[in-house]
């Protein structure tokens, strides 16, 4: 199968207005979706945020616009803290193994946002959201899936 160009991709997608909650997304599409918005681009690599996904119906339905299978609901982080960039540490030498001078970047990133006011990482870590929204929209088009942005 022929990949499609990105542009084609995107010229396809539209920012769905209504959508049908008896057409279930399938796990793999969703999975694929999720896959791609741990792979986001973020300052740092810190992916300051959670990503819940939202199936319970009666959940969904009390979220006045959600009315597709799925909900994707990104939540910035409140803050920066060293224990959430320790996080981010362990994941990378999980993933990557313990590289020379990742702890030292970390530290040196650790040095620079928690002292930092919470707003300001607040506001910091809701742009990175941001950005990983932005994959999601594309890798849901990419999967064919109907997606809007609330």
């Amino acid at each position: 199968m022929t990949a499609k160009p990105l542009n084609d991709l995107l010229n396809w997608r539209y920012a769905t207005k209504k959508m049908d909650p008896a057409k279930i997304v399938p796990q793999d599409k969703v999975d694929a979706i999720i896959e791609a918005i741990r792979m986001a681009p973020t300052s740092s690599g810190t992916q300051p945020f959670e990503l819940f996904v939202v199936t319970n119906p009666d959940i969904r339905s009390q979220i006045a616009e959600a009315d597709g299978s799925h909900l994707l609901v990104f939540a910035a982080w409140d803050n920066f803290t060293d224990d959430r960039i320790d996080e981010v540490v362990d994941l990378n030498v999980q993933a990557r193994g313990d590289l020379p001078m990742l702890h030292a970047y970390y530290d040196n990133l650790k040095s620079n946002y928690v002292p930092r006011d919470a707003e300001t990482n607040y506001a910091h870590a809701a742009r990175q959201a941001y950005i990983a929204l932005g994959i999601a929209l594309v890798a849901a088009a990419e999967q064919e899936i109907d997606s809007t942005p609330m």
